[in-house]
């Protein structure tokens, strides 16, 4: 999960007691000019039952990963059951056909191993680091917990009030608990699905019930809805011998029937207010929707996101924290609680600050056009270009090099699940390297602009009171067209560039 530098995003998604090794975690990064250079072996198949199996062997550090990806996150969870994937996620720690309540987790540990779990937008994933020579007994317990749990009502009892504590703790009683991952979502988009609290009103997850937990295991967690991956030094066939053995023989399921999570193109700004009693400042966040994902212009937006946010000399950072003091730091990227390439649907670009009382939020947002504007009026520069690709490449490799190779699976699993095709993690790099200036261009152009964006303003009580405003959608103010007196941060930045300009006139 990325996390920002401010801690907005959610914490909590993840269970399970984790116990690390001391690996090293160096990324090599090939040069510039070997593009497409990635080469990661994959064998995909799929079993009888429907589960999608992807193999990944590697023999660099003597450990196998082995994870299962659901197709359920978040975003298709049922009307009226919000936070309802993320309660399933503490369900299936809780026993199953042959391992008991905290068994599975007694059993990982006690190989030598780590292990966690987490909740996403469209999927839901289990995963545990072990000795390589206990690749076998990780196998048949992931197995076990598929083919059937133990579902009781104390079971889901003590989970609910897990789940309801966990809402509290990192939502309801934290400063900017949930902005701008929960926040900004139910604002910006218009389908339900897209749209809802995805980490549960604490009513809905009163009301899940026995039968609603069943009803979702069947739904969802059966293997045709699933991918098993397997990552790191395994003996190919005896691998493809233990996983015929214990998931061969679960029993298929129909797949669910698929929800709409379409959503219609976004072709006003939408402004809102959210306001927060415990938070002492300000706050900002604005988000862009995002193209399709996989096309040309989504891998531009890659580019564009590095370029606006990535590292101090992005030019937001320049803008707001250097040039205009109005911030001390711009945080955001797509999809905060993921990364560019693991999710299916709807999604978003956010960049959000904290400020000053006596700056508002306007003075933020025409500080952000004029930089996301002037932008889009030009190319980007060959430096800025480079810049963007080697941090985009770094990121990637770096991905796919932690010893625990938990980044790579993640891709392999959700290429699998979302296009069928694993083998898509070999061609990320050449798709962002063919990402050219007019392209930025154009999707700047259709995109990065006022009418496809979201501004939620979080204020403190007093500050609302003092402008008039509530909590919920506002009117977009008229803070383009009509330009406002600069601030005094402003003013002073102003006048100093002017002196610049005058002190190094020529005659």
């Amino acid at each position: 999960m990325k996390i920002d530098r401010y801690g907005w995003v959610g914490l909590g998604l993840v269970v399970g007691i984790v116990v690390f090794f001391a690996f090293s975690e160096t990324t090599v990064v090939p040069p510039m000019d070997r593009p497409g250079t990635l080469d990661i072996p994959i064998e995909y198949y799929k079993l009888d039952n429907g589960l999608k199996v992807v193999l990944s062997p590697d023999a660099a550090v003597p450990t196998v990963t082995v994870a299962v990806y659901y197709n359920i996150g978040f975003r298709i969870e049922p009307r009226g059951r919000t936070g309802f994937a993320h309660l399933f996620e503490h369900m299936m720690f809780q026993g199953s056909e042959n391992l008991g309540k905290m068994e599975f987790i007694k059993l990982i540990q006690g190989l030598g191993g780590f292990f966690n779990g987490s909740t996403s937008f469209d999927f839901t994933n289990y995963y545990e680091v072990v000795p390589a020579h206990k690749l076998e007994t990780v196998l048949w317990a992931e197995a076990d917990r598929m083919r059937g749990l133990d579902i009781s009502q104390e079971n889901l009892t003590n989970q609910q009030e897990v789940v309801k504590n966990e809402v509290r703790v990192n939502v309801l009683n934290r400063p900017y608990g949930g902005f701008t991952w929960l926040d900004i979502p139910q604002y910006a988009f218009e389908n339900w699905y897209n749209a809802h609290n995805f980490y549960g009103d604490l009513e809905d997850l009163d009301a899940a019930t026995l039968e609603d937990v069943a009803a979702f295991f069947t739904t969802y967690y059966s293997p045709a809805n699933a991918v098993l991956v397997v990552a790191g030094d395994f003996e190919r066939q005896e691998t493809k011998g233990f996983i015929d053995t214990y998931f061969a023989n679960i029993p298929a399921a129909p797949l669910p029937e698929p929800v709409d999570i379409s959503e219609p193109r976004q072709m006003e700004e939408k402004w809102a207010v959210r306001i927060d009693p415990l938070a002492p400042r300000p706050a900002v966040a604005f988000a862009y929707q995002m193209p399709e994902r996989g096309s040309p212009e989504y891998f531009a937006m890659g580019i564009i996101e590095d370029i606006l946010l990535g590292g101090e000399d992005s030019l937001l950072q320049e803008e707001l924290v250097r040039r205009r003091g109005l911030t001390s730091g711009v945080s955001g990227g797509i999809n905060v609680i993921g990364n560019l390439y693991d999710y299916d649907g709807p999604m978003l670009m956010t960049m959000g600050v904290l400020h000053d009382a006596e700056v508002s939020t306007e003075e933020i947002m025409r500080a952000a056009d004029r930089v996301i504007d002037g932008f889009a009026a030009r190319l980007a520069s060959p430096e800025e270009m480079q810049k963007a690709r080697v941090r985009l490449r770094s990121g990637l490799y770096g991905l796919l090099d932690s010893a625990s190779r938990f980044g790579m699976v993640g891709l392999l699993a959700a290429f699998a699940l979302f296009d069928d095709d694993p083998g898509r993690i070999n061609t990320i790099e050449a798709e962002l390297l063919a990402v050219t200036p007019e392209l930025i261009k154009k999707t700047m152009g259709e995109y990065m602009v006022p009418r496809n964006r979201t501004v939620l303003a979080l204020l403190p009580p007093a500050i609302a009171e003092a402008k008039g405003l509530e909590a919920g959608r506002i009117p977009v103010p008229d803070y383009r067209a009509e330009p406002q007196a600069p601030s005094e941060v402003e003013a002073e930045v102003e006048a100093e560039v002017e002196a610049e300009v005058e002190e190094g006139a020529g005659p």
